[in-house]
């Protein structure tokens, strides 16, 4: 690999790809960054054609962008993700690939044995060679770029339906995703709090009677906007406000027990992945008075439908609805939109006290 030169790529979900772009170009300065390719139709339809049919859509969108990746030159491929849609897949992924003659080096960070002093091996002996203190600094500039990126985008989606401008959050947010591109990573805070004030300067005209709903489930359909047909701009343009809590800064942190703690009444042990998590935000969402939730997961996708009993269960309990949404390659946009639009409207009839409804794992009774 020394007497090459590395071409480095790597998947793309959400806007994450543009720290890690950064991040790359520091630590391998004689190497090529490619970052991946935005994922259209072809991306999918690649990934789908080399995957197992029945593995879910993480999956395929992964290996597209692999596949596009590789044509482009890449030979170091890093699957990025920790949880189990990228770890558990990551082996066979990297297996697909090699059956189809491609020679790369697949760098799989959720491989059980992954500690530092083998990322760092690792890294040398692809040609790195910069300092550990480097690799510290480089990777606290990541995460404080996630968590910025994650904290704007949080309360963007709590406004945008409301902004006296349209287009205002989405101009800042490209100004913010541009300036990410080229801050010192002693300049994350003082980034942040100009954006923080940017943010609250930005005309709104809340409704009291606005509908508040909150996005739970797995991460990946949650964090790529093409994986669940932008659903979250859906919402938005239907004037609701959105609150969605999983994001890279919440998988980085310890919570897992915090949120078996939340779900106890329904969750004995958690059922895999974010399933615990998925049940603890509906719980919370409930108490803070949120008028609907919206559970979404790829299809097939195991801790996701283990949850599900239990929010079904917090449905009844507390009284909100919540719509099953599951993705896969054969979803199609207008039968979601259908959904998505008499769930809304049951919400709004349910808010100004027209006869109630139920809203089950199978859509609305």
């Amino acid at each position: 690999m020394k007497q090459e030169q590395l071409v480095i790529s790597y998947p793309r979900m959400g806007n994450y790809h543009i720290p890690i772009e950064r991040a790359l170009s520091i630590l391998f300065p004689d190497a090529e960054v490619l970052p991946p390719l935005p994922i259209t139709a072809k991306t999918l339809e690649l990934g789908s054609k080399y995957s197992p049919e029945s593995v879910c859509s993480p999956f395929k969108f992964n290996v597209g962008n692999f596949i596009e990746a590789l044509e482009q030159g890449s030979n170091v491929l890093l699957q990025t993700g920790l949880g189990c849609i990228f770890g558990y897949y990551g082996e066979l992924q990297e297996q697909i690939l090699k059956d189809l003659g491609y020679d790369f080096h697949f760098l799989c960070f959720s491989r059980g044995n992954v500690s530092i002093n083998r990322a760092f091996k690792t890294y040398r002996e692809l040609g790195g060679g910069r300092s550990l203190s480097t690799l510290a600094r480089t990777t606290l500039y990541v995460l404080g770029s996630m968590r910025a990126m994650d904290r704007f985008e949080y309360t963007m989606r709590e406004n945008m339906a409301f902004e006296t401008y349209v287009g205002a959050h989405a101009a800042l947010h490209n100004k913010l995703l541009d300036d990410l591109r080229e801050v010192s990573i002693g300049g994350l805070a003082s980034l942040w709090q100009h954006y923080r004030r940017e943010l609250s300067n930005i005309a709104l005209e809340k409704p009291n009677n606005r509908l508040r709903i909150g996005l739970v489930g797995d991460l990946y359909t949650l964090m790529e906007p093409c994986a669940c047909f932008n659903l979250e701009h859906e919402l938005i343009n239907s004037g609701c406000s959105i609150s969605r809590k999983m994001n890279a800064s919440f998988l980085c942190g310890s919570h897992k027990k915090a949120s078996l703690h939340t779900a106890k009444d329904y969750l004995t042990r958690s059922p895999g992945a974010n399933g615990a998590d998925s049940v603890a935000q509906t719980v919370a969402y409930a108490r803070l008075g949120y008028d609907g939730i919206i559970h979404m997961k790829a299809f097939g996708c195991t801790p996701e439908l283990n949850a599900t009993p239990a929010l079904t269960s917090v449905s009844r309990d507390m009284g909100i609805p919540i719509l099953h949404l599951s993705f896969d390659t054969h979803t199609g946009e207008t039968g979601l939109q259908t959904r998505l639009e008499a769930f809304i409207d049951m919400l709004k009839m349910r808010k100004n006290g027209i006869p109630r409804f139920v809203c089950n794992s199978e859509g609305l009774v």
